[in-house]
């Protein structure tokens, strides 16, 4: 199993329209035939004017020949890109091999996390995930994660997480009481120096979005 992620950044004023065009237009087109959809959001706290959609395939051959399907059909061509392209500035594709695929959690009416880190080079990355996984049953005491990834393609030396929370000030309660614990405490001692940067999108989820 793969998983792309493919952010796009829309013009100002216009992701609403986006969020529309995608949750009615696309998805009846779309379906799961061309792809499975695992999340779509749009952007509330970082990056501004863009949606994130998850998706899922068996393998990259399969990803190529779906993805080769949906362009000659009719319909994506003449009722969904003719909407949605006049809005897009810029397109960022990143292909994902999942560490932890996406698992729902378990109430809807969340608010998302997608945190994207870049490591050093020469093997750094493992190093991170290996101590990140270990860590991560203490850290899930808090909060459960929703996905985590490293990036094959679009960012090299990346991971990808996502969280799910009921609303930002659980979201703040959570991480101050991960700070607290011990286990989280010595991972912080070898885990941010692997690392170049660290970035975060909170996320709000779209109506036709599996992730609520």
């Amino acid at each position: 199993m793969i998983y792309e992620l493919r952010t796009y950044t829309v013009r100002p004023g216009t992701l609403g329209d986006m969020v529309k065009a995608a949750s009615t237009v696309s998805r009846d087109i779309r379906k799961d035939d061309y792809g499975k959809l695992e999340g779509y959001w749009s952007s509330e706290i970082g990056p501004l004017n863009q949606v994130m959609h998850l998706w899922s395939y068996s393998d990259f051959s399969e990803r190529a020949r779906l993805r080769a399907e949906l362009a000659k059909n009719p319909r994506w061509t003449s009722e969904y890109a003719p909407l949605t392209r006049p809005l897009v500035m810029r397109q960022d594709v990143r292909l994902l091999n999942a560490i932890k695929a996406p698992v729902a959690p378990a109430t809807t009416g969340n608010i998302y996390e997608f945190r994207n880190y870049r490591a050093k080079t020469g093997g750094a990355v493992k190093q991170w995930l290996d101590a990140f996984t270990a860590v991560l049953p203490s850290r899930e005491k808090y909060s459960k994660i929703v996905g985590l990834w490293q990036t094959e393609a679009g960012q090299p030396n990346e991971v990808c997480h996502i969280w799910a929370y009921p609303s930002l000030s659980a979201r703040a309660e959570a991480r101050g009481a991960a700070m607290k614990d011990p286990a989280w405490q010595e991972f912080l001692t070898k885990g941010p120096p692997l690392l170049e940067e660290m970035h975060s999108t909170i996320m709000l989820p779209a109506p036709h979005s599996p992730l609520k």
